[in-house]
């Protein structure tokens, strides 16, 4: 029997729809996608497409041999290529040929390195790599595995940090292998990891270099809140330093809950936003690691994962002082006048066992204050922000309201006040009536009284619709439509087509949609382009 393309089950008609998965099978898949049944290395069948981005695009896909269920990865640079419909050979554009050549070779390479390393636990399996149709194709091994940003929000919203420690720990072991091959990932985040059925984190999203940072022949994919500052800085070099910013962001929102600010927004104000409810119930030496691994500047963030590990470890004073309790703790005590007396010392030791260790405790905690690396770098955000009780007969100065307006309005304000210190949710929250980057709360409220000295200001900002509506693209140039698709938060795919009514690089309409449909934030839309009047044989 035929197999759905869109969850690979058994149906009784290839051009029916799915009863298992409402998938319509009449349907082919859109340019520059492999149209939908394609047979690759005689034995890989291509499905759906899953997703895509600058370098490369992942199908579902099916192994004849062995039938499993597998991802199929294809080289696909947005930009170096072109594939008409239907078709399954990839035409490299004349002026990308010497970039194609070098791209293509770098993620060969780069995902044989990967394969390399399937025996370590943390790390997808890729089971071939080989090329066809003029570019090159990962097998990746496919399991039902659960997304980590589902596994913490089952989990509370955040994890402890005995829960996760043994979590990541095998994420540092990979990476750093990844290095000594000469290769990094460049994008851990809560997207690339997932938590298989042996309750193991497994890392996934690999690509190469030049998709993970700005200034090369591809189209960039960033993570926001994981991705380094460098990543967005031309030519700049990636390397250890780079991968343990993102490891330290991701593990900083599975203690939390929360990303830290985009790279870019902290180029303005580096602090981390971090609850003091958070800070009381994770161990020191784990904030102090986040902090550490979360610098802005390069040469002041941790350098190499063994640094990486001792940090994430417990500190060797802390060790010291169980020793030492213990030691003295299990002192045994002289007998000389019998039972009582024993009984008398042993107490007497267990009284000045626990008032040495507190005195060292608090030695270390003093000294840990006068060093403290995160001062200047966490900003508290208390669960429930004070606020000054409003008095009768107040004459003092009261909160202004900031409601509705914008960010840097805000912020504009409060430095010209000198008076408030300004902390953003880092949450935000969606509105459809409230434009996005626009306050949609604050605390303390508009009116209330505020002290003569330094008063704390927290806001909530909108993050705009969740669901936004596609604007009218009918038209306008290719450029013009994807630039102000991409600002609304959508991937721009393209399917082309000839037509005698539009000139050529002019876009026709959407694939599936209509101007002024909503569309989830992140989604893929398709833009129908003109190739402008076929030409025929009659023409020439």
């Amino acid at each position: 029997m035929p197999l759905c393309m869109g969850c690979l089950n058994e149906i009784n008609s290839s051009r029916g729809v799915c009863e298992n998965c409402g998938f319509d099978n009449s349907k082919s898949q859109s340019a520059p996608f492999l149209p939908y049944g394609t047979v690759l290395n005689i034995k890989f069948v291509v499905a759906k497409d899953l997703s895509t981005n600058g370098e490369s695009t992942r199908y579902l896909g099916y192994d004849k041999t062995t039938g499993k269920v597998v991802t199929i990865r294809e080289f696909l640079p947005i930009g170096l290529f072109d594939r008409e419909q239907g078709e399954t050979e990839l035409t490299v554009l004349s002026d990308a040929r010497d970039n194609y050549s070098v791209a293509i070779a770098d993620f060969e390479d780069y995902y044989n390195k990967i394969k390399s390393l399937s025996d370590l636990s943390a790390v997808i399996v890729i089971e071939d790599v080989f090329r066809e149709n003029n570019t090159c194709y990962v097998i990746e091994e496919s399991d039902d595995n659960i997304p980590f940003t589902e596994y913490v929000k089952k989990n509370g919203g955040h994890l402890e940090w005995d829960s996760a420690r043994p979590l990541f720990m095998p994420i540092v072991s990979l990476l750093e292998a990844l290095h000594k091959v000469g290769i990094g990932h460049y994008a851990v985040s809560p997207s690339n990891l997932s938590v298989n059925s042996e309750g193991k984190l497994i890392l996934s999203g690999f690509s190469t270099e030049n998709e993970r940072k700005r200034g090369t022949m591809l189209k960039s994919q960033l993570f926001s809140g994981c991705a380094a500052p460098e990543q967005y800085r031309n030519d700049n070099v990636l390397d250890v330093a780079t991968d343990i910013y993102g490891f330290t962001a991701t593990l900083f929102f599975a203690l939390t809950g929360n990303l830290p600010s985009n790279a870019k927004e902290r180029e303005k104000d580096s602090r981390l936003l971090i609850s003091t409810n958070t800070v009381k119930r994770l161990p020191p030496h784990v904030v102090t690691t986040l902090a550490n691994g979360l610098q802005m500047r390069r040469d002041a963030r941790i350098s190499d994962f063994e640094e990486l590990r001792s940090q994430l470890s417990v500190a060797s004073t802390v060790q010291a002082i169980q020793e030492e309790i213990s030691r003295t703790a299990s002192m045994t005590p002289i007998h000389k006048d019998g039972e009582n007396k024993s009984n008398v010392n042993a107490t007497a030791v267990g009284i000045v066992a626990t008032i040495v260790a507190l005195l060292i405790f608090s030695a270390i905690g003093l000294y840990w204050l006068s060093i403290n690396p995160l001062q200047g770098v966490f900003k508290e955000e208390s669960t429930q922000p004070a606020t000054v009780a409003a008095t009768e007969g107040w004459t003092g100065p009261v909160m202004a309201d900031y409601v509705g307006k914008t960010y840097e309005q805000v912020v504009a304000a409060v430095e010209a006040d000198g008076a408030i210190t300004l902390k953003v949710s880092a949450d935000g929250e969606y509105s459809d009536t409230v434009p996005q980057g626009t306050v949609i709360s604050q605390t303390p409220a508009a009116g209330e009284p505020i002290s003569s000295g330094s008063s704390l200001l927290y806001i909530v900002l909108s993050k705009g619709p969740e669901m936004k509506k596609v604007p009218e693209v009918e038209g306008k140039t290719l450029e013009e439509a994807s630039k102000e698709l991409i600002e609304l938060g959508y991937i721009v795919l393209q399917e082309a087509e000839y037509s005698g009514n539009y000139a050529e690089g002019v876009v026709m309409g959407y694939v599936n949609l209509s101007p002024g449909d909503s569309v989830e934030s992140g989604s893929e839309i398709t833009l129908r382009v003109s190739k402008g009047t076929e030409v025929t044989d009659e023409d020439e």
